[in-house]
């Protein structure tokens, strides 16, 4: 029986090293972690960045058609969930955000295996189950 669910693999990495990947990309300490992302054809971005280019593109395209968007702007506009959400990154194959559960535990045991001297404090594999997911809050009443 095939998985009725895709998955996506998370990384929750240090404040240093989450800097080092928005201002160093290069960086000669973050080697390994790039050598695993291009094993699997893989590149990550913050959760931060994710937020804020779906805010751009909300508003570029008109936000009615983007119902994540009120609460995504809030989001980024508060300095703690800013500091909390530029430490988790997401991984996408092949372009892709979710993909087949072989990939995404083929890359969760390889993160995983640099270890927290690596910088990375955790890495998750999450599925697209909603339930086992927060669904997108509910839009105020119009009529109170």
């Amino acid at each position: 029986m095939q998985d009725t669910w895709q998955y996506q693999i998370r990384l929750r990495v240090t404040t240093a090293m989450a800097e080092r990947l928005r201002d160093q990309p290069d960086a000669s300490e973050d080697a390994p972690l790039r050598a695993v992302l291009a094993r699997h054809h893989a590149v990550i971005k913050s959760q931060f960045q994710a937020f804020a280019d779906y805010v751009v593109e909300a508003e570029r395209e008109g936000v009615a058609q983007y119902p994540l968007y009120h609460w995504t702007r809030d989001t980024i506009q508060d300095p703690a969930k800013e500091a909390k959400y530029r430490r988790v990154y997401t991984a996408y194959v092949d372009g892709q955000e979710v993909y087949d559960g072989v990939l995404a535990e083929a890359l969760r045991v390889d993160l995983a295996a640099l270890g927290t001297a690596s910088g990375i404090e955790g890495v998750t594999k999450v599925d697209t189950n909603p339930a086992n997911n927060p669904q997108p809050p509910r839009a105020p009443d119009p009529r109170g």
